[in-house]
Parts: C-alpha cells; structure tokens; sequence
C-alpha cells in the first residue's frame, strides 16, 4: 500500500490532467447510462403506438456521439498524464544513478539498471496513465448505472445488482495472488534482460571461443524461468478474469426471469425491462475491466517497488551542504596515512604514505592485486577512504565540490571508452564548449590527427559502440586527445600501452610524453617504456608501500622491483639504461 502511495505521488504535478480525465471519464459514463434508459423509452413508445421516434432516436445519437467526444478526449488528456509521467519517472531515475557512487555499479548488472529504467517504468505508465483512470471509470459506471436502476425500480435493482459486491470480491483477491506472481515475473525479466545484455556486450568472446550454442543454452534457461513464471501469473489470470465476466451473468440471468415475469404480469413496463437489460450489459464491460485495471495495478507495485529500490539509495558519496570548489594549485597529491576496503571488507590498501609535487610523474608498479588501481581512483574520489585522507592542493578532496574536484583529473586507461559518436564529438566530450580548432590541436598533439582525417568521415566518422570499429592504437590516442583537451591538473594513466604492439606504443609513448609535460601525473605501468617517463617510482605490494625511488635506485634496492622489470623486459639491455635513455629509444 504505502508503494501505491508512492506511485500516485507522480501525479502531483499532473493534478490538473488527473483531474479532467476523472471529469471526462464521469461524463462519458453518464452519458453512456443515459442510452439504455432512452432505448426503454423508445421501447414504450413503440408498443404505445407512439409514430414520431424522432427526437428518441436523435437523442440516442446525440448521447453515443457526446460519449465518443467525451472520450476522445479522455484518452488524449490521460495520455498526456501518462506520457508526462514517464518522462518525469525516465529523467529522475537517470539522474538518481548520476548521483550514485562507483560502488553501486560495481554491485549491479547493467541488465538489471536497464530492466527497471525501461520494462518496469513503462508497467508505472500505463497503470498511472490508463489503468488508474479505467478502474476510477468503472466503479463510476457502476455506481451511476445503480442510481438509475434502483431509481427506475429498487427491488428489481437490488436483483440485478447482486452479484456485484462478488465481483469486488474476486477482483480483490486475484489482485492479492497476483500481486507476489507479478513481482516474480518482473524479476525474472529483469534477470533475462540482464543475460541478453552480457551476451551482447560480450559476442567478440563468445564468437572467439565458439561457444555461441552455450550461450545460447543459458538465454534460453533465462528465457524458462520468464515463461515458468509468467505462467503463474497467467494460470491466475485464466481463472479469475473469466470468473469477474461471469458474475454479471448472474445478474442478467435473474433480471430475464424476474425482470420478465414482472414484465409478463405488467409490473413493469416492458421499456423498462429493456432498460434494465442495457444495464446489465453495461455493466459486464466495466466488471471485466476493473478485473484488467487491478493486474495493471498489481503489476504497477510490484515495478514500483523496484524501481523505488533504486530511488530509495542514498549516494554515499557526497559533499558537505558548504563544500567550496577546488583551491587554485598545480595539482599536489597528499596520501596522508590512507586505508581502503571494498565495501568495508578486507583491506585492500594500507597505511599509505606518499607526497607527489605539482607537475611530477610518479609511476605505480606491483603484482596483480596489489592496489595500483584502487589508489589512483581514490584521488578524483570515485571511492571513499576507509582511513586517512586525500589531499589535493592542500584541500581534503572530501571537502570540496566533487565536479570542481574530477574536472581537475583526467584518465587513460589501457582500454578507453569511447561512445557512439563522431571522432569530434568523443574528443569534444572532455570540454562540450572547445572549439573546432581546439579539438583539432589536441588531436595533433595526441598524435591522431593524421589517422582521423584518413577516416571515411574524418571528424564526422561515427565510432562503434565503445569505440570498436577503431584499432587499440587509435581508440588509445583519441582518449589522449580528449584528455590534452581538458588540460587538468592531475593526469592518471592506466595501463595506457599495455595491449598495442611496439610501433603503436612508440607513438603512444611519444602522445603521452606530451600529455604529460608540466602536470602531476600517476602512470600504472608493467612495461618500462611507460615507465621510463617517470620521475620517481612507488612499487606496491599487499597494498602497503614496499618501495619508492627511481629507477636505478630501485633496481639496486628492491628485490621485488627487480623481478617486475625482468619480467616486463623486452630487451635484456634496457634494464641497464637510463630512463632518459630509454626514453630517446622509444622516441620520446
């Protein structure tokens, strides 16, 4: 019930919509009693002998064509509603997970998100938008058509009428079955969306692999589960929507031998008798439709409760209400004793100390696991310390405006995203305002230019989705173009030639040598070409510090350090060179 409250509280702003369509609806239902009664009529008119039918006839006309009108219009203002709602339902649930941190996408499927911001909102809609009115339209039809008859002749009214208070009944409790079958089929939708989404997303591994019939089989165990449940829902439907159209039945029948035997003996006229039947046939449409509105409504819940699932988590990454912006600076980074777990589980870093100047290099290397990555995503604050602070510019990034805060940190990644769009447009994405010329000159630097202006389109050139329609290189150097456009203060480089081949990196190397140049930047890095760019190096392992200095120093002092450069050493030669050496042999 209180999911219900929730839900119609969308309507507030549509109160006015709401109201006509309740209004609208009133009317066309009062004009749809009024034909039955008008036929009766005309009925004692006939066996009257009555010759003008005329104005009878003109006015049954004038009712079905006000009706019609009246419903049109309904329909138009009701849709309004609904659309309306579930544009104001699509803005704030996307603009609820903007809000969200990085820790919950990383509990989610994105099929899951997707399922409750398209199947479930459209199940809202309708109810709130359609069913809400149908159901409002049918009790006012019963309860106007009831006035009339028991106004007409009550003891045959209350006959007719009987099995109506039946009729809620039944409605009442398929709405109470359906209601857990509903939500079980909403999920299990949402489960099947999700598994359609990872197949899609994943068919470069799935077609690598062969194993297409394999996925094939769990889309189809998903899609199983969808027809197994929607088969509970609909078992209920098949027993309980026939049983509200039958009820009504009872009354016609009861008004065809009552009604008739008081017609028969001239207790009523046969005109009224008519009118009656109208009635009852009236009233067969609204019953069965009250049935429909209550799935809708059942089915309404039970997406509402998931899609209030998502509104109802608070990100737990906010600003304080006073957070100033950024101080002005050159990007110093304080790790001031830090410590980070996962959803407060183990920790994953420990203790960590370290100071990295305004337009220093400082590059991060360790095993597998050992925290690389989780450190640098704490400094734009896409995570929380669990201990310690994080200081930039002498400000403790929990303390500042996080858009001031992440517009001052740029990222690479080893895998760049890149969205489905022209090459101008995902460059352009780090600054919308940037000039053509800009994107442009950030392309030269990045050392894209050249390959972008062979492209079909050049600029124009639509990217695939994530950008896969571009090689590793050029989807890499595009993500450097997007970051030199966006000038920060802090660069973080992940990885950022780990998956292209010597030639490519080369050019890379040189890209990120420039992006580079006058900012503080942290390069994660397994190859000592990305490292050699570097003024000092932090080895991490466990998560803690195990040792900080430059390369030599390193390779004098740390075991661990030692075996990373063997055994990311192309060339046995290059352990012995200097990284500025190194540097000039990469082309740098």
């Amino acid at each position: 019930m209180a999911t219900f409250r929730r839900l119609l509280g969308f309507l507030r702003p549509y109160r006015a919509g709401v109201s006509w369509s309740f209004l609208l609806a009133g009317l066309a239902m009062g004009t749809g009693v009024l034909i039955p009664y008008l036929v009766g009529r005309t009925v004692d008119d006939i066996r009257g002998g009555r010759v003008n039918l005329w104005p009878l006839a003109g006015a049954i006309l004038g009712a079905a064509a006000l009706r019609f009108a009246l419903s049109a219009a309904r329909r138009l203002v009701a849709g309004r509603v609904s659309l309306g709602v579930e544009f104001d339902l699509r803005n704030r649930v996307y603009g609820h997970l903007q809000e969200l941190e990085l820790g919950f996408f990383d509990e989610q499927q994105t099929g899951q998100l997707m399922s409750r911001s398209t199947v479930d909102l459209q199940s809202v809609r309708f109810f709130l938008g359609y069913g809400l009115i149908f159901m409002a339209q049918s009790a006012l039809t019963i309860l106007i058509a009831a006035g009339v008859m028991f106004a007409v002749n009550p003891g045959l009214a209350a006959v007719t009428l009987l099995p109506t208070p039946f009729v809620v009944w039944v409605a009442f409790v398929y709405g109470r079955k359906n209601r857990p079958a509903s939500q079980e089929v909403q999920q299990r939708i949402a489960e099947l969306t999700a598994e359609a989404e990872e197949n899609v997303s994943g068919v470069r591994v799935v077609k690598a692999f062969a194993q297409e019939e394999r996925q094939l089989a769990r889309f189809q165990v998903s899609v199983k589960r969808v027809f197994d449940q929607s088969m509970v829902s609909t078992r209920l439907s098949a027993f309980y929507a026939p049983l509200i159209a039958f009820l009504p039945n009872l009354g016609l029948a009861a008004l065809l031998f009552v009604g008739g035997r008081e017609a028969i003996h001239g207790n009523i006229t046969v005109g009224d008798f008519v009118a009656f039947y109208g009635y009852v046939l009236l009233l067969t449409g609204p019953m069965r439709m009250l049935g429909i509105a209550l799935g809708m409504a059942q089915r309404a819940v039970a997406s509402g409760a998931r899609v209030f699932e998502i509104l109802d988590r608070e990100p737990r990454l906010v600003a304080p209400p006073d957070a100033s912006p950024l101080p002005s600076g050159s990007g110093r980074v304080e790790l001031r004793d830090v410590s980070f777990g996962y959803d407060g589980g183990r920790p994953v870093l420990s203790d960590i100390d370290l100071t990295v100047e305004a337009g220093r290099t400082v590059a991060l290397v360790g095993p597998t696991g050992s925290g690389k990555s989780t450190l640098v995503m704490l400094i734009p604050r896409l995570y929380d310390v669990t201990e310690g602070a994080v200081v930039v510019d002498g400000a403790d990034v929990r303390d500042v405006e996080v858009g001031s805060l992440r517009r001052e940190v740029a990222f690479v990644s080893d895998d760049p995203f890149l969205f489905s769009a022209s090459v101008h447009d995902n460059i352009a994405y780090a600054r919308p305002d940037a000039s053509d010329e800009e994107v442009v000159e950030a392309a030269r630097r990045a050392g894209a230019e050249e390959f972008i202006r062979d492209l079909p389109d050049a600029w124009d050139t639509r990217i695939g989705e994530r950008g896969y329609t571009l090689s590793g290189g050029q989807r890499q150097r595009i993500a450097i173009a997007r970051a030199l456009l966006k000038d920060p203060r802090i660069l973080i480089l992940d990885d950022a030639t780990s998956s292209v081949d010597a030639t490519t990196e080369s050019r890379i190397t040189r890209a990120l040598n420039e992006l580079t140049r006058g900012r503080t930047t942290f390069i994660i890095a397994h190859r000592l070409s990305t490292i050699a760019l570097a003024d000092e190096i932090v080895v991490l392992e466990d998560g803690r510090i195990a040792a900080q200095g430059t390369h030599d120093e390193l390779l004098e002092t740390s075991d661990l350090y030692r075996e990373i450069a063997e055994k990311g050493l192309p060339d046995q030669v290059f352990l012995n060179r200097k990284p500025l050496e190194q540097a000039e042999e990469v082309g740098l």
